[in-house]
């Protein structure tokens, strides 16, 4: 039975990291039109649509949803949508590859905050993967190029939020369910996106920045041809979002987390099919520095847990 469950795991670790990587592809592909608060409430409507279904049609119904946490959901969604935000706005400047390859450096965040917030002790191997992994980060960063890349700093920014979302998502994962905490994220999305639309929806903070040129561009009503990219991202979150956390109710962290890393394969692979950009050399090392010390992080924690329970 424990076997099973751990390849289950891995199969929904794996298949919804695969499936989570299309909402990255498919708004990098429509960075170049629409506002980014426009493509996120769509995004969050249609994901919550099947949150919804998938809500009415489970057992516990529509009880899932009550919480006597409002204040730390208000904390998460607004933790989550400012990654969300730091995140796509960097990746709609920057190769595909290289903003997964910054953003993967979570797993080494998570270990900073761990230290600074839990006050948990970090041997020198983990210490050493931490400074292979900033290593990486500055390669992605290319300050030889005569200046910080501003959208890896951004993508940088979204990596600590995230890994921030994450520890607290742990924090309430005692009294709240992985459904609850799905249900009032999309909600955060709705509501802030609605409100960023009144504000800057109709363009009078347009600018042809590459950079900023996505979080202020007027709001367009899509012609029919998108539609099929709009309601890719949103089950691409709903579905991807929801298998990757059965994994982890499914097997261990230890387990799980390395085949969340089969999405930089995947950002590659996205990269040059869609868009035509291949990683070049720079971007090959940053990648190897990045992921292969996120990689041994998870391993050391996997490890370290195993002695503790022994």
């Amino acid at each position: 039975m424990a076997q099973n469950q751990a390849l289950a795991g891995v199969l929904f670790a794996a298949g919804g990291t695969l499936i989570f990587s299309v909402n990255d592809v498919a708004i990098k592909f429509l960075s170049g039109g629409y506002a980014l608060h426009q493509v996120i409430l769509i995004r969050a409507i249609v994901a919550m649509a099947f949150i919804l279904a998938v809500i009415h049609a489970s057992e516990r119904g529509w009880s899932q949803i009550a919480t006597s946490r409002p204040r730390a959901h208000l904390l998460r969604v607004l933790i989550v949508m400012l990654s969300n935000v730091s995140y796509f706005t960097g990746l709609a400047a920057m190769p595909l590859a290289d903003a997964v390859a910054v953003a993967y450096v979570s797993p080494i965040v998570v270990t900073l905050l761990s230290i600074a917030v839990l006050h948990e002790k970090v041997g020198p191997r983990r210490w050493a993967a931490i400074g292979v992994g900033m290593l990486g980060v500055i390669v992605m960063l290319r300050p030889g190029a005569g200046v910080i890349q501003p959208a890896a700093v951004l993508v940088l920014i979204s990596a600590v939020l995230y890994a921030s979302g994450n520890l607290l998502a742990r924090h309430m994962g005692g009294t709240e369910s992985a459904m609850t905490l799905s249900f009032y994220v999309q909600t955060g999305f709705i509501v802030v996106s609605l409100c960023m639309g009144l504000w800057v929806g109709d363009g009078h903070l347009a600018t042809e920045d590459p950079l900023w040129g996505f979080l202020f561009r007027p709001w367009i009503w899509p012609p029919l041809a998108d539609w099929p990219v709009f309601l890719a991202t949103g089950l691409a979150v709903g579905i991807g979002g929801m298998m990757v956390t059965q994994a982890y109710r499914t097997a261990e962290a230890g387990l799980i987390a390395p085949f969340e890393y089969v999405g930089m394969p995947m950002a590659i692979l996205w990269g040059v099919v869609v868009f035509g950009s291949f990683p070049d050399a720079t971007a090959w090392v940053g990648i190897a520095l990045i992921c292969g010390s996120g990689l041994y992080v998870i391993w050391r924690e996997a490890v370290r847990r195993q002695e503790d329970a022994a």
